[in-house]
């Protein structure tokens, strides 16, 4: 493995690349064995639990990184398909340290590794990437000790009851509901979900194939979602569903054929988790709608502002011993799911909410529909350090503006706001604007991209 390769293939969060030329089974092999050195130096249990998606190269992957876990001493549970929360509540419930064979929502000639440490715990750059990336590099070499073994345990049942003991499904009225599962591993969770429900499920692209046929299985994407919409409005459901390509995130349709902004899930789920556990903590990311913490704080909660990416939510969740936290991206995390991000759960508790209302989801939610947003505008930048200065000086300087750098440049006033925040792997700018106008919201988006784009 050469040095050139791998900076690219270790992200913030997690390991991803094209298959065959940059993961590969020998890459996937360093990496168990990597993982399993690391581990030891952490004082982690001595097995690993690992899980892989419907992608046809995540079989081999997963043989081979187990492999050289093994190699290292270690012992793996193989759990076989599986969505990421599948791999989490098999981390959280086991208490092992985990590794998940997913490149989430990109297209086929991907793959990657999620890791963990035991009860789920995250592990990103700053918090053991970085190392297990330095081992690959050096190669770890193979320890005389004894090979580990390696069994196999099916956990899909003990995972779908952990959830329903968490949200209460069990007295909603009939539901119509449509999920596209992308042909991801939503159509295998799914309908091991959904039988126990009282509802009528229709199934959208529930085959298992990595080659993804019909379309890509990254819902935030707006022509991801077209399918779902149609369906919707043709069988006159009640909610839609749409899940990623590894099923750990999920995003809503009303009955309407509207897509539901994360945002406004993230207030549901926010008010609900409050009414169960007055006054606790809620996290947001920062690029959530400003209506999130108006509503945690109306719920008698503390709304906390988080950085963009799970390993900052994570860890801020378990420094605070927030209960939930949610991100305009699609993910929302739960303490009683080991602070790790369940698409399924999220499902869940819009279900609940709505089967336990006579009023329509559209409804339901308009009452955390208050600003007007951009959603995320990419832009390619040359040089972000001078454009994100310029954005400071230009509107920094408004009246009653307040400026903070928690994670790119946030510049907040009484009836709009923006971030700004550069992309992690790529050299674009990401803004966001949100605004109490649509005419406020379309000046300030017009002018923020003329600065941005030159």
């Amino acid at each position: 493995m050469t040095d050139t390769t791998v900076p690219d293939i270790f992200k913030a969060y997690d390991i991803r690349g094209l298959v065959e030329s940059e993961i590969t089974p020998d890459f996937a092999f360093a990496v168990g064995l990597s993982f399993a050195r690391f581990l030891e130096l952490e004082r982690e249990p001595g097995t690993i639990v690992i899980g892989e998606d419907m992608r046809p190269s995540s079989p081999e992957l997963a043989e081979a990184f187990s492999a050289g876990a093994m190699s290292n001493g270690m012992d793996v549970i193989r759990i076989g398909l599986a969505s990421t929360d599948m791999l989490y509540f098999a981390s959280g419930k086991l208490n092992l340290p985990g590794a998940m064979f997913t490149a989430s929502h990109n297209p086929a000639e991907y793959n990657g590794i999620k890791l963990c440490k035991s009860g789920a715990k995250p592990i990103g750059k700053e918090s053991g990437l970085q190392i297990i990336e330095r081992f690959v590099n050096e190669g770890s070499p193979i320890p005389m000790r004894n090979m580990g073994i390696e069994k196999q345990q099916n956990m899909v049942s003990d995972y779908v009851t952990h959830l329903l003991s968490l949200v209460n499904v069990s007295e909603i009225r009939p539901l119509k509901i449509v999920i596209d599962a992308g042909n991801g591993m939503g159509g295998y969770t799914a309908p091991e979900v959904f039988s126990r429900l009282n509802a009528e499920v229709i199934e959208l692209f529930f085959e298992l194939d990595g080659t993804f046929p019909n379309h890509e299985a990254n819902p935030i994407d707006p022509k991801n979602m077209k399918d779902l919409q149609k369906a919707v409005l043709k069988h006159k459901a009640d909610i839609g569903l749409a899940f990623d390509g590894d099923a750990d995130r999920c995003f809503l349709v009303d009955e309407k054929g509207e897509m539901v902004n994360p945002s406004d899930l993230t207030s549901l789920i926010a008010s609900r988790e409050l009414a169960k556990h007055p006054g606790s903590s809620i996290i947001y990311n920062l690029i959530s709608s400003r209506a999130v913490a108006e509503i945690v704080e109306e719920s008698g909660g503390k709304a906390l502002r988080s950085r963009v990416g799970h390993s900052y939510i994570k860890s801020m969740m378990a420094e605070t011993g927030a209960i939930f936290g949610g991100e305009h991206s699609g993910h929302f995390y739960f303490k009683d799911f080991w602070c790790a991000d369940s698409g399924m759960l999220a499902a869940l508790h819009a279900i609940a909410a709505l089967g336990e209302s006579t009023s329509s989801l559209s409804k339901i939610l308009k009452p955390y529909q208050r600003y007007f947003a951009s959603g995320e505008i990419n832009s390619k930048v040359s040089d972000p350090t001078t454009i994100l200065a310029l954005l400071e000086s230009e509107f920094g300087s408004k009246e009653d503006a307040t400026i903070d750098h928690l994670d790119g440049l946030t510049i907040n006033t009484p009836t709009w706001w923006f971030n700004v925040r550069s992309s992690n792997t790529e050299p674009l700018l990401r803004l966001n604007v949100e605004a109490k106008t649509q005419a406020k919201l379309a000046r300030m988006q017009a002018d923020l991209l003329a600065l941005i784009r030159g």
